[in-house]
């Protein structure tokens, strides 16, 4: 099986996204229980900007990228469940900022036809991560849930995916994210004083997710609903002091690894069939991640940024 020729981004050290560099390599073919994929688009999330600053520790040089979506071009001897011209997408995979890279072949999900590039590249962290998150706080048929940091891409996801179990939401944005809030069905209200307020106007909360990680969203969360049926994903020493649940990769919060693995095919389903969107708000090639970096950093992207190698 020939090598293929790939460009990838990789740090050298940590720092800003100054700090990435694009380099040359020859992929040898996949071995036992991987797949070789030809990248078409690749997930810039916040955590990878946590990562490269320094945020996560490890050693250097390190790559980023967690989530992709892309074409197989060549499979293991062993590996029969994806053949070469599938279309595929990849999570949870290291360093998927790259035109091509070796994953393993059960971290693979059919991309369905429907589901453009972008959107599949976007789709699983954060899907996966309000799956758990909804799973954490048992939200279901009749409850309201609290959503701090509704207009982010965890919040979107968190908001449909409530919606598809029977719930409503309470979504938490600025007021420039109310009508994009009301168009995924959440109603809005603007964080700032007099929060708890406004959320009791809304309804009143059977459970609450933080997808922020501000004192005022931990606060109030605390005010309205009981201990058990909150969660964050942005751990932070305050969220665990007062012993809420902790979701994610931070040190002492539940990484749900099985759970979220578990969800992969169902939300590319969701996805396939539009019960699901994915809201993708900038795209730029891969010798450009240093400001698609800067721009989630700086602009609070309400929606997924896209690297295109």
């Amino acid at each position: 099986m020939s090598e293929l020729s790939a460009t990838y981004v990789v740090a050298d050290e940590y720092g800003g996204p100054e700090v990435l560099v694009l380099r040359e390599e020859q992929l040898p073919g996949p071995g036992a229980g991987q797949v070789r994929l030809r990248v078409r688009a690749a997930g810039v999330n916040p955590v990878d900007l946590k990562i490269r600053s320094g945020g996560r520790g490890g050693d250097t040089p390190f790559r980023l990228g967690f989530e992709v979506a892309g074409v197989v071009d060549a499979v293991g001897p062993d590996v029969t469940r994806v053949a070469p011209g599938d279309e595929v997408i990849a999570f949870r995979v290291s360093g998927g900022y790259a035109s091509a890279l070796i994953v393993p072949a059960k971290d693979v999900v059919p991309k369905p036809a429907s589901l453009p590039w972008s959107e599949a590249a976007g789709l699983l962290l954060a899907g996966a991560t309000a799956v758990h998150a909804l799973e954490a706080t048992g939200v279901g048929a009749g409850d309201v849930v609290l959503l701090h940091g509704a207009a982010g891409a965890v919040g979107q996801a968190v908001i449909q995916l409530a919606r598809l179990r029977g719930a409503s939401v309470i979504g938490t944005a600025s007021e420039r994210n109310h009508e994009l809030l009301r168009e995924l069905g959440a109603t809005p209200i603007t964080y700032g004083e007099g929060l708890q307020e406004r959320v009791l106007a809304a309804g009143r909360p059977t459970a609450a997710i933080d997808a922020a990680g501000t004192d005022e969203a931990l606060a109030t969360s605390l005010a309205l609903v009981e201990h058990d049926r909150i969660a964050t994903v942005v751990v932070t020493p305050q969220a665990a002091e007062a012993g809420i649940k902790r979701l994610g990769g931070a040190p002492g919060a539940d990484p749900g690894t099985a759970l979220r693995d578990a969800a992969r095919p169902e939300l590319a389903r969701l996805a396939g069939e539009g019960a699901l969107k994915v809201r993708v708000v900038r795209e730029l090639p891969l010798a450009e991640v240093a400001e698609a970096h800067r721009f989630v950093a700086e602009n609070h992207a309400a929606g997924k940024v896209v690297l295109i190698p």
